[in-house]
């Protein structure tokens, strides 16, 4: 399972449309997503201003588009340094269709930030 944090308007906007789309598959060619233990660290990165956020379950086996692990971008935008395994990241190069969407979750804040829900 890989997990992608959005909003509930993005969500809502993908079902309408049958399919799940991000900013960046247009500014990046992909879909940021993360592993369990990356959630919690990505979502108080860059959602810390965002007050209602979800996260979506989503199963690598059932997605259409392909699927790759690569280390996160530099913040000024040069490749990041080597890293282990455990620090790659799942990209999705497409959209990601709904039926790879396997749950959606609320994803908790209290004042220390955003947590793991519980399942995962």
């Amino acid at each position: 399972m890989i997990y992608h944090i959005t909003t509930p308007i993005e969500w809502k906007l993908a079902q309408e449309n049958g399919q799940y789309s991000a900013p960046s598959l247009d500014t990046e060619g992909f879909i940021h997503c993360s592993t369990a233990i990356q959630v919690a660290p990505v979502a108080n990165a860059f959602y810390s201003h965002v007050e209602d956020v979800i996260l979506l379950f989503i199963d690598e086996d059932k997605l259409r588009a392909e699927v790759e692990w690569e280390a996160p971008a530099h913040v000024e935008g040069h490749d990041a340094p080597e890293t282990s395994d455990t620090q790659l990241f799942p990209h999705i190069y497409g959209v990601i269709n709904l039926d790879a969407v396997e749950k959606v979750v609320s994803l908790p804040k209290n004042a220390k930030g955003y947590s793991l829900p519980e399942g995962i």
